[in-house]
């Protein structure tokens, strides 16, 4: 006899949105909370990337060699 493992508790995120199911929200609120979720994630992103490119020392000069390019416009 073959057991499975039990599946993984819920995340924090996945808890807080199943209080949403309860509520019951339309469409377009759903959409808007996607957009919202999304700009959310998109800044913290942001922020780590600029934190390691500082962390690094990443100069124009980087990106351009990364590109291919031999300047920098």
């Amino acid at each position: 006899m073959v057991f499975e493992a039990p599946p993984p508790p819920l995340s924090n995120i996945q808890m807080e949105l199943l209080k949403l199911y309860s509520v019951g929200v339309s469409d377009d609120i759903l959409l808007e909370l996607k957009k919202v979720m999304s700009k959310f994630l998109m800044q913290k992103l942001r922020e780590e990337a600029d934190m390691v490119w500082l962390e690094k020392g990443y100069t124009e000069k980087d990106i351009a060699a990364w590109l291919g390019k031999n300047e920098v416009p």
